[in-house]
């Protein structure tokens, strides 16, 4: 039999690339336990880890053994209660030698194993095919980070920089330039000298020259001796540059009724939608901006406390805060260097005539410089005029509009997803 050890030392990180290779392997069990957190906890109780369960019967790893058939000779110990040609009863409600298995009326037990993924492996389960739709980077600009790239060789660096292959061959270049008409001038004495040593009687002006050839090998072979096989002025190192990692430029726009028609309930399930798409936006993309804007007759922009806990309401003009957001498009975000993304929770009332300006608006100052425009209705009785109204400018901008209705909490996941879902190239 053979034995293996194995004597490398376990390197960094290691357990954290084993625990990388487990979740791929239970993926589905892991999405699973993630579907089940999202409808037993809270949108606002997301931002958290979870606990997923795997049962013992999908962790049994293969294994090899004797398959049935042929002769076996096994020798057991002796009993008391048993002789050769008894049959052994099966014993009853299953297995003996049972572990911390579960109580069961069926004769089977089932041992789960049971561990913690963190609030990142949550989340990147959570957001796994979720993506801003119609991403188009449109200029790409300096993200702030930079990456070190290869641009040429010099003939100054850092030890570590160096480029043997480079080095080597400078210097070999040096010594065919410096010591070339040198080696061909001792090629020629040579053929010289041997062309005299060949003939078999030498005149004195032959023996002369001879030693005059001697003489002058000896002078030029010191000469490239001399040459140093690498100098530093032959060294060069690789020649490595700052350049900027490109990125693309997102704003995202949040807009939400807070007008006395909305309800707590209603206000609670908006804030809930948000709440779960700013937790998407700061995890899918490391720069974006976020532009909040609540309206009831009047529209503002506002920061993240106030718009999610200012108990401030009043009447419905929807139009207010589409005209808030076409001027902040066009002041800040110029649609040549920004993509610009909206998304609208309101319980589709509005003020009679004040839709048709909400399409006008949507139609002239909006739609043209957006990428994705979406909006969710929260209510749970018929569709208000605003709803009419937002179906002829999806008609229009069949692609980069859509709309969708949550009557409970239980909604919000499976409409976020339908809104933000990956949509193939």
């Amino acid at each position: 039999m053979s034995y293996i050890i194995d004597r490398r030392l376990n390197g960094k990180n290691k357990s954290s690339v084993n625990r990388q290779r487990f979740m791929r392997r239970y993926r589905q069990h892991i999405k699973r336990a993630v579907a089940d957190a999202i409808k037993q906890r809270s949108i606002t109780d997301l931002d958290s880890g979870s606990e997923v369960t795997i049962p013992n019967r999908d962790i049994s790893e293969p294994l090899f053994h004797h398959g049935k058939g042929g002769i076996n000779h096994r020798v057991f110990p002796g009993n008391k209660e048993f002789v050769t040609g008894d049959r052994i009863p099966r014993p009853e409600g299953g297995g003996g030698g049972g572990g911390g298995g579960k109580a069961s009326d069926s004769g089977e037990g089932e041992d789960d194993f049971v561990f913690q993924i963190n609030r990142d492996e949550f989340l990147e389960f959570l957001f796994e095919d979720l993506e801003l739709p119609h991403m188009v980077k449109k200029q790409l600009q300096d993200s702030g980070d930079y990456k070190l790239t290869q641009a040429g060789f010099t003939s100054q660096g850092n030890p570590e920089r160096l480029n043997i292959i480079r080095s080597l061959r400078s210097a070999h270049a040096r010594r065919i330039a410096l010591s070339g008409s040198t080696r061909r001038e001792i090629r020629m004495l040579e053929q010289e000298q041997q062309e005299l040593m060949a003939l078999a009687e030498l005149t004195e002006q032959q023996n002369q020259r001879l030693g005059e050839i001697e003489l002058r090998l000896i002078e030029l072979r010191s000469k490239v001796s001399r040459l140093p096989f690498l100098d530093t002025f032959d060294l060069r190192y690789n020649n490595l540059i700052r350049t900027p990692v490109p990125s693309s430029k997102a704003v995202m726009f949040c807009v939400m009724d807070v007008s006395g028609s909305m309800t707590q309930s209603i206000k609670d399930t908006a804030k809930r939608f948000f709440l779960l798409l700013y937790l998407f936006l700061q995890r899918a993309y490391k720069r974006i901006d976020v532009v909040f804007i609540r309206h009831h007759t009047q529209a503002k922009e506002v920061d993240e406390e106030e718009f999610f806990y200012s108990r401030e309401t009043g009447g419905t003009i929807v139009s207010s805060a589409v005209a808030l957001t076409g001027e902040v498009i066009a002041e800040r975000y110029p649609p040549s260097q920004w993509n610009i993304y909206v998304a609208q929770a309101s319980d589709g009332d509005n003020w009679d005539g004040d839709s048709d300006a909400c399409r006008q608006l949507l139609f002239e100052r909006v739609m043209p410089f957006v990428q994705y425009y979406a909006y969710v209705e929260i209510t749970t009785g018929e569709h208000q005029n605003l709803w009419f109204e937002y179906e002829k400018v999806r008609s229009a901008f069949p692609d980069s509009f859509a709309m969708q209705k949550i009557e409970s909490p239980g909604d919000i996941y499976p409409v976020f997803r339908e809104l933000f879902s990956r949509k193939e190239a």
